[in-house]
């Protein structure tokens, strides 16, 4: 599920602004962006964030601005000679005559770095962690919203799946005397004018019928509509659940649709349902991996 949350706070050694932005995935994806001086910080982030998601592509951006009074800094030579060079390049490549501005350089976010013997601390690292806690708590809010809107969705199409399957129920009863009429005509085939082994009719017979008969197959998909239902009002991670049991109604239905070849109108009609719940099973797939 997508969702956005931006959280900034003064501590009494700094400032820090916490972005963190979703997007659906499969596993949880986790992609961090924020100065060299914060990684020792970064597997406390992580672990909070695995406590509190499980799946998407999290994006998670944090900038720190510490007070100059707080600590000792340094010049990051590298990345002002970096700068430098680049802006030499620049100007000789595009035949332009400038000098840079130093004032505008040593402004470059990241310029100024703590001493590169500073130790992780403590304070610093539960104020970042509870910072990003904030910024989770209302990136989740959004996505809550967002997954109650496609719970009711899907909710909406499981309906339409056993409303489809009673009226699937309804046209094959009018469709007896097709299935009555196709069994007759195999049987006078199988029979052409010849004797046949009574053993070996009832055993034709048998098998028609069941190759036609589609009870089992309108009660699972039934029974797995329900079972969806449950699933969306349960909550939680229901996402690989889910797509199993989609899986399992996908193939009830190519079931009933290779047992309704040959009936005539009410087969054509039966055709037209099933590839509608086909259908709707699709979109119900397609929308469940999101859900958390």
């Amino acid at each position: 599920m997508t969702g956005f949350a931006r959280v900034r706070r003064q501590s009494p050694d700094g400032e820090a602004v916490v972005t963190v932005k979703s997007v659906n995935h499969r596993g949880l994806d986790l992609h961090f962006q924020m100065p060299g001086v914060l990684d020792p910080y970064e597997t406390a982030m992580r672990g909070l964030i695995r406590k509190r998601m499980s799946r998407g592509h999290i994006e998670i951006r944090v900038q720190y601005h510490r007070n100059r009074s707080q600590t000792a800094s340094s010049l990051n030579h590298e990345l002002l000679d970096n700068y430098l060079e680049a802006f030499r390049q620049a100007g000789h490549r595009h035949s332009i005559t400038a000098e840079p501005d130093l004032n505008a350089a040593l402004r470059i976010p990241g310029m100024f770095e703590p001493a590169v013997d500073q130790e992780p601390e403590a304070e610093l690292e539960a104020f970042l962690v509870g910072l990003l806690d904030e910024a989770l708590t209302e990136l989740n809010r959004v996505r809550e919203r967002e997954g109650a809107e496609t719970a009711a969705v899907l909710a909406e199409r499981t309906k339409a799946i056993r409303e489809a399957t009673a009226k699937v129920r309804d046209i094959r009863s009018r469709a007896l005397p097709a299935f009555q009429q196709r069994l007759k005509d195999r049987l006078a085939e199988l029979l052409g004018g010849m004797t046949i082994d009574p053993q070996r009719l009832v055993q034709e017979a048998a098998i028609l019928a069941d190759r036609s008969d589609i009870g089992e197959e309108m009660a699972r998909l039934e029974i797995h509509s329900e079972q969806l239902d449950q699933m969306l009002a349960k909550g939680g991670e229901v996402g690989k659940k889910m797509d199993f049991l989609l899986q399992e109604m996908n193939r009830e239905t190519n079931t009933m649709l290779s047992k309704t070849n040959g009936v005539g109108e009410q087969g054509l009609q039966l055709t037209e349902v099933a590839l509608g719940i086909k259908a709707d099973i699709e979109k119900i797939r397609e929308q469940s991996l999101n859900l958390e």
